[in-house]
């Protein structure tokens, strides 16, 4: 039972205190005053858990932490669950039992991985978690309209949730995800799964056929491998007796090429020798030439170097008398006769000295300058003439030196040179222009080597004298096309053997698949037989688990109908494929729903409402929770519910102590034995709440 409910700064709520006894207590207000925040206060304290859509969104705003208190009672004994979060949504939680004014510590926090969790100690101590709790004691708003009315499918929906039907749908879909994934695990191993078994069976046949098939074709390609191998073995055997010739043939010409070549480079070879002889004599018989003018040459430089020198000292004095002749000049343009006197002695003169006159000391100088000129075009005659000499005695030097080194003093010594040149000559005119290998080579013999290569060449020539160069050629054209048959035998006769190997390979690994998947399948049928036996909600478990249920809510139903003041004394339900029927009787009559009163309806409802909450063990906390009870009901059925809901408590069913209604509709209330009643009214510093 539900003592009290304190919150802080929780939702709408700034700080606001709740006291509960037995009997009913009703929350009044108008829409979004804060009624319904009373139930996520309880719901949070004890398992941390809301219907709200954020956890942050617990915390009022402009608060940092809200706080939400719960004490209640269950087996006899006094409990106090806390539970605070901050802005940041960190929650933090602690579990007491209270004895007298002393709280004992029992659980803190929810650190589950070291077994700590408040949630699952107050699971323990009243025998409900979260889910079953809303279920057993909190009716939400519209759900004892939705068994008024007698939605067939609603209803059933209710039941199975009461009953955990639900549950088993999630174990029906658990499953199909566990055999998916057994699947998916079988088909990653295997390559294929149980739904592959018919395909790989036809595979199986397919290849069976297929290997049948082809195993004749080996066989064949076998025995035609066989025959082709032994002709071309004989074909290679001819081959092999023939291919020295061959060789010796090339052999043959390789060498006549090699005695054309050797001939080719002695002609050469002499020409060059002869050119380089020509060249000789005629360079000697040349520097003979030069040689002879030597001395002659000598004695006409001497000459010249005479000639040249002479010219020189003639230049010089010529030069040192124009500059003596120009300082006369300089010393007669200051001389004159002045009056015909003599300007230094102031004597009479008839006339000045020559040596003092002026016309005749550029007459003087005028010669000289000619004599110059004349002077330095002869020494410039003579210094060419000088450079040519030189030159020509330099030439006559070096050819000293060519003959020395040709070891040639005279024209004597040229002779056996030309001699040479001639015998040279006769021997290229032995050898023919045109060299052939054809008749008789013997006389292309020139030296030891050539005739060493001609005596090879007769050899090889006697040797392969029986050769047939062109049926040696068939011969291998033959052998070389029975080559690209066998080849295409060895190919074709491996594709079917691959083929084989393949099939063979596919064979086995086919057949030991299914027999892995043949026993994979018969474990998915039981598997799929455990599904749809015990978790299907159509299957027998589950219709049998329904059966039992709404037998037990039937009785527990109709023990609360003969409490209420109403001729409905029993109530049955029946499973139906798609909905649950629900019958009445008033002794052995039977009633439909659509013949009962506004009040009976309520009862009816609220009787099956409490017949579930029974199922679900809601004694441990002994109270109900009608959220919003009277919405979509008329005015007699909104009265009919509070004059049910006082006898219900009179009548002291199963030990509920306390209903808790939440409501906007105060009015109904009026007149009524309702224990407590609770104003709610939204102000801007938070909810509200006064007792009326």
């Amino acid at each position: 039972m539900l003592q009290s409910v304190e919150l802080a700064n929780f939702i709408s709520h700034s700080n606001t205190k709740l006291e509960f006894g037995k009997g009913v207590t009703v929350f009044v207000g108008a829409n979004g005053a804060g009624k319904s925040s009373i139930i996520d206060g309880i719901t949070f304290a004890l398992f941390g858990a809301h219907i709200r859509n954020s956890t942050k969104g617990l915390v009022r705003r402009g608060s940092s932490q809200a706080f939400a208190k719960v004490e209640f009672t269950a087996r006899n004994k006094e409990f106090v669950a806390i539970r605070k979060i901050d802005s940041k949504g960190t929650i933090s939680a602690q579990l007491y039992q209270k004895v007298g004014k002393e709280l004992t510590p029992l659980a803190a926090g929810e650190r589950k991985q070291f077994g700590e969790s408040m949630t699952r100690t107050i699971e323990k101590i009243i025998g409900l978690d979260f889910e079953k709790l809303k279920v057993a004691s909190i009716v939400q708003q519209g759900e004892l309209q939705s068994i008024i009315d007698a939605d067939p499918r609603k209803f059933k929906e209710l039941v199975n949730a009461v009953i955990g039907i639900d549950k088993l749908d999630v174990a029906y879909e658990l499953m199909k995800k566990i055999i998916d994934s057994f699947r998916e695990s079988i088909k990653s191993q295997l390559e294929y799964d149980d739904t592959s078994i018919d395909i790989l069976q036809s595979r199986l046949e397919s290849i069976t056929k297929e290997i049948v098939k082809t195993l004749p074709q080996k066989t064949k390609l076998d025995s035609e491998k066989n025959t082709q191998e032994q002709e071309f073995s004989a074909l290679q055997k001819k081959i092999e007796l023939e291919s020295p010739k061959e060789t010796k043939i090339k052999e043959l010409e390789n060498r006549k090429m090699e005695l054309a070549q050797y001939l080719k480079n002695a002609i050469s070879s002499i020409k060059s020798e002869i050119l380089q002889k020509e060249q000789k004599v005629s360079d000697c018989t040349e520097c003979l030439l030069f040689i002879s003018s030597k001395s002659g040459k000598e004695a006409e430089l001497k000459k010249l170097e005479t000639q040249l020198d002479n010219t020189r000292t003639q230049i010089k004095e010529t030069l040192e008398k124009i500059s003596k002749i120009s300082g006369q000049e300089e010393l007669a343009s200051k001389i004159k006769l002045i009056d015909g006197k003599c300007p230094v002695c102031d004597s009479k003169v008839d006339h000045l000295n020559p040596l003092f006159e002026q016309e005749h000391i550029r007459k003087e100088l005028d010669i000289l300058k000619k004599k110059i000129d004349a002077l330095s075009t002869q020494e410039v005659s003579v210094q060419e003439k000088k450079q040519t000499l030189e030159t020509i005695i330099k030439q006559a030097i070096k050819a000293e030196q060519t003959l020395t080194l040709h070891g040639v003093k005279n024209e004597r010594d040229l002779t056996p040179l030309r001699e040479e040149i001639s015998d040279l000559r006769r021997n290229v005119e032995k050898i023919p222009r045109e060299i052939s290998t054809v008749g008789n080579l013997l006389q292309l013999a020139i030296d030891a080597h050539s005739s060493l290569i001609i005596s090879k060449i007769s050899s090889l020539i006697d040797e392969t004298k029986d050769f047939d160069a062109v049926s040696f050629k068939n011969l291998r054209n033959s052998l070389e096309q029975q080559r690209r048959h066998l080849s295409m035998l060895d190919q074709e006769l491996g594709a079917v053997a691959e083929k084989l190997k393949s099939l063979s390979h596919e064979q086995q690994k086919i057949s030991h698949v299914l027999e892995e998947l043949l026993t994979v399948r018969k474990y998915i049928s039981l598997l799929e037989v455990i599904r749809n036996q015990i978790y299907n909600r159509d299957g027998p478990v589950a219709t049998s688990l329904r059966s039992w249920a709404l037998n037990v809510i039937s009785q527990k139903a109709s023990e609360y109908l003969s409490s209420f003041n109403v001729t409905i004394h029993r109530i049955t339900l029946e499973d139906k494929s798609r909905d649950i029927g629900i019958t009445c009787y008033s002794g052995n009559s039977q009633l439909e729903l659509e013949s009962l009163s506004g009040g009976e309806k309520v009862s009816v409802a609220l009787a099956l409402r409490l017949g579930m909450a029974h199922l679900m063990g809601s004694s441990n906390l002994n109270f109900i929770i009608l959220d919003e009870p009277t919405a979509h009901l008329d005015q007699e059925r909104r009265k009919s519910l509070v004059n049910v809901l006082s006898q219900a408590f009179e009548a002291n069913l199963d030990a509920i102590s306390q209903f808790i209604i939440i409501t906007h509709d105060s009015e109904i209330f009026e007149n009524s034995n309702i224990d407590t009643i609770y104003s709610f009214e939204p102000t801007p510093d938070g909810t509200k709440v006064v007792p009326i």
